[in-house]
């Protein structure tokens, strides 16, 4: 009687909470503002956008400066000599006029304001149309205002635009320089870092500094000025337009008198009929993957595309882009709506661009799409198996071609020569640096084996055939045979919720193995093997059979096999529904369900029996197998509670206390597109929108040979090298080419404890070590010098007290780490030079120890 009782006080303060967000606008946590990749990610974490300043979505604490990621972008409007805010809260003295509006679509996000003079629509747009590879890769935001009188009256209207350089930089202090040019009417200004120093490093809470960000604009409707921003606002407010002033100094620091570029409208006496103006922002990587020591262009640049092409064209597409993308928006919307509901459609119209702007797209020698996912906010690896798998429903519901994008990588590396284990990979490297784990790194055997194997099936069936996975037949294989001999009851090893630690006997994850064996069998029906789909099938129903008896808690299935009283989320479950596989009875999932129900707290189903956090993500897929939409809502609706309450301003948030409306863990990830997993579920509404996916890949180029690595300043893997080091925090000059470290210690490399593939001669085990010897640099320089070293986990090196080498999180083995610009101009055959580093550790293992290397082309 409790249990009823208690079900049916959630479901009418659920049903309470529905009607009353129903008469209110969703206000998202945080809002995507220009989002192309994990590199050009600006979001607006506030309700209003004028109450902070735009932030990359590494912002991390709002109350530290040093730990603000502002990435401004800037726009005022200037009515009757008035100057009034829309975006960001400079100059903090200018009132921002009043938002009355915000609505976010999966390709735009639409601001309206108004004032008693007249009312503006603010609107941002991405063509990240899936169906149009070739609009889809521009790296391209339109901001578009329309101004229209709404007091009969016409009024005196100009509006400012500006991009700051701190979008170039990954700290505030680096040197940044500017310049403008012109190209199909349109005048283009850039902006970007002194130094370019491209790929030249590496982690999770890193921006780019590489490249260059542009704007650009009318030049018939513009005007346009480079310099300090506090100086170019100034005179907008005083002229109404902007003016370049004399003696700026570049390069200079971002940080310093803040250079931006800007755009200045007059739009002259707006009466009743709206007045439109627009500005693009975009970013030039120049190069956006390190892969397997290949340096890829980005996918629009493939053909030898400029930024001025590029732009000059994508003015073009405008009339046709909008038009184009209020359809997309609009039918996805519909077809959430219908098989979801409108709270499940709002979160996926949300969860669009943010999966999409955690991924960069590569060409790869060939000029074939490469998707790499990067896994923001836990370490910053590239092409993670278990993050592209969550995130990979979006793609195989609404491009095939990008799935397989994502993917290939990945089969090739686990194909190669380099791939010494019988299961899948877990990663490439650390984005955008994806150059392999040869030693198994973090190691979610069956986990990952089961992923490969479930997201062939899906393309698989999302195409008609079973084409794409022909290439990598024999790997496929071998994973079905490791699932076949491991997977039933798998042995204490990570699944993809590694934030728990190891789990013996895991029931879900025994679901996954048991479907991926059955994904493998389908895909041998496909190319007609009826012999070993019949075969594969028939391992998983037996499987399958034995996991309801062994996972069997009565009402629920258990956590893990040998843990009474214990319960988990089944997410795995739900690919036997949109595959048709039918290996479980249909009374597994519907038994789930209703103890999903049961256990909910106010923002959702906790992961499992051990904690309130969930993921948000897996609970889509959870909430998925039910029956009716009915309980789907019921399950969903608390998500959408928690993006609409929560007190934390991250973009959505995957992970958080369903308890805690304070709470966010992991956000700002790729893994949200698996939102979409519902729309999955129901066939035709998959193959509609799959179908609308044209694109005809062509052959992939091989995956690059393993370049030879000869060193020429040996490691600790040699012998022990002395160096100074200690772990107590130094002066600030401890770097520099004469500061004295004779107070250091002094000991052998390696320093560290017991990491994979690393020999600690030295014991560190504190949170941070600096060390500092003096390095002979050898007679020949050769063209690609590289430090060549071991670092768990983030690592800044200098040379003569120059930086050199930056890379975030760790590896496993000894990998080269590319010298920057800056430091190789010091590389002088036989010269004496003093090399210095930091490096800092968070948990688990750890290890720094660094050498030079020739790196040399495979032969």
């Amino acid at each position: 009687m409790q249990l009823l009782f208690k079900c049916a006080c959630a479901a009418a303060a659920t049903a309470l909470a529905a009607a009353a967000v129903r008469a209110a606008p969703f206000r998202p946590p945080a809002v995507p503002l220009v989002t192309t990749n994990p590199y050009l990610s600006i979001w607006s974490e506030a309700d209003r956008l004028t109450d902070k300043p735009t932030v990359h979505w590494t912002n991390r604490d709002d109350r530290n400066p040093r730990n603000r990621h502002e990435h401004p972008l800037v726009s005022l409007i200037r009515v009757d000599g008035t100057t009034y805010r829309l975006m960001g809260t400079d100059p903090e003295d200018a009132p921002p006029l009043p938002q009355v509006s915000l609505k976010v679509t999966p390709t735009r996000t639409l601001y309206g304001f108004k004032n008693g003079a007249v009312a503006v629509s603010l609107t941002f747009m991405a063509g990240v149309l899936p169906d149009d590879l070739e609009t889809f890769s521009r790296p391209v935001t339109y901001l578009t205002w329309t101004v229209r009188s709404v007091d009969g009256k016409p009024h005196s209207v100009q509006i400012y635009d500006s991009v700051s350089g701190l979008l170039t930089v990954n700290q505030k202090d680096e040197p940044v320089t500017w310049g403008s040019g012109a190209a199909g009417g349109l005048t283009l200004l850039r902006i970007g870092t002194e130094a370019q120093p491209v790929l030249g490093s590496s982690g999770d809470d890193h921006r780019i500094n590489w490249g260059y960000a542009y704007a650009a604009a009318s030049s018939a409707q513009s005007h346009s000025a480079m310099g300090a921003g506090p100086a170019l606002i100034q005179g907008f407010r005083d002229t109404g337009r902007v003016t370049a002033a004399a003696g700026e100094r570049k390069p200079r620091p971002a940080n310093q008198d803040e250079p931006v570029v800007a755009f200045s409208f007059d739009l002259g006496r707006v009466a009743k009929a709206p007045v439109e103006r627009r500005v693009m922002a975009a970013y030039d990587e120049v190069y956006s993957i390190q892969y397997f020591g290949v340096k890829l262009r980005p996918y629009w640049r493939r053909n030898g595309a400029t930024p001025a092409t590029m732009l000059t064209v994508a003015d073009r597409a405008y009339p046709s882009l909008l038009k184009r993308c209020a359809d997309f928006d609009a039918r996805l919307t519909a077809d959430a709506t219908r098989l979801g509901g409108a709270r499940y459609a709002q979160i996926c119209a949300l969860a669009y661009r943010q999966a999409l702007a955690a991924c960069g797209l590569a060409a790869d020698p060939n000029k074939q799409p490469l998707f790499f996912t990067k896994e923001n906010t836990s370490n910053g690896d590239i092409a993670t198996v278990d993050v592209f798998f969550p995130m990979n429903p979006m793609l195989i519901l609404l491009s095939p071609t990008l799935a397989k994008a994502s993917l290939v990588s990945v089969l090739d590396y686990a194909a190669s020569p380099r791939w010494r284990f019988p299961n899948a990979p877990h990663d490439l490297g650390t984005y955008p640096l994806a150059r392999g784990t040869d030693d198994g790194g973090e190691g979610m055997p069956v986990e990952e084996s089961g992923n490969m194997l479930i997201l062939c099936n899906a393309i698989a069936q999302a195409e008609g055939n079973a084409n794409f996975a022909a290439r990598w037949w024999p790997k496929l294989t071998q994973w079905a045979r490791y699932l076949e001999a491991y997977g039933l009851d798998p042995e204490n090893q990570l699944c993809t919720d590694d934030f728990m630690g190891h789990l013996a006997h895991n029931a879900n994850l025994s679901v996954k193995a048991i479907l991926g064996l059955a994904a493998y069998g389908d895909l041998c029906r496909m190319r007609g093997d009826n012999v070993n789909a019949a075969r594969y099938m028939k391992i998983a129903r037996t499987d399958a059979q034995h996991w309801v008896k062994v996972a069997d808690e009565g009402d629920h299935s258990l956590l893990a096999f040998d843990r009474p009283n214990t319960w988990s989320q089944k997410y795995n479950l739900v690919w036997d529904r949109i595959l048709g596989l039918n290996i479980f009875p249909p009374e597994v999932a519907r038994k789930e369900v209703a103890y999903y129900k049961s256990v909910m707290q106010p923002y959702g189903v906790p992961l499992d029996s051990r904690t309130k956090l969930t993921k948000a993500d897996w609970s889509i897929w959870s909430a998925t197998m039910a029956g009716s939409r009915t309980d789907f809502e019921v399950l969903v609706s608390p998500i959408y509670d928690y993006l609409n309450a929560t007190t934390v301003r991250y973009p959505f948030a995957d992970s958080y206390e369903t308890d805690n409306i304070d709470s966010s863990g992991m956000h700002a990830r790729p893994v949200v597109g698996g939102v979409f997993i519902k729309m999955l579920a129901d066939r035709p509404t998959w193959l509609k929108w799959a179908r609308r996916d044209k694109f005809r890949l062509g052959q992939y180029a091989p995956l690059p040979k393993k370049p030879v690595v000869a060193v020429a300043v040996p490691t600790a893997q040699n012998a022990p090298i002395m160096w100074r080091y200690t772990m107590e925090r130094p002066p600030a000059n401890w770097m520099a080419k004469d500061f004295d470290d004779s107070g250091w210690k002094e000991g052998p490399a390696g320093f560290g404890t017991d990491p994979p593939g690393f020999l600690s001669r030295t014991r560190w085990d504190t949170s941070d070590i600096w060390i500092r010897r003096q390095m002979t640099l050898p007679g020949k320089i050769g063209p690609n010098l590289q430090f060549f070293g071991y670092h768990d986990e983030d690592v800044d090196i200098y040379m003569n007290g120059v930086h050199a080498a930056s890379e975030a999180g760790f590896v496993a083995s000894y990998f080269p780490i590319n010298i920057l610009p800056a430091a190789r101009k010091l590389l002088k055959p036989g010269a004496v030079v003093t090399i210095a580093a930091h490096c800092h550790q968070t948990e688990g293992g750890q290890g720094i120890d660094i050498g030079m290397a020739n790196v040399l082309p495979a032969k």
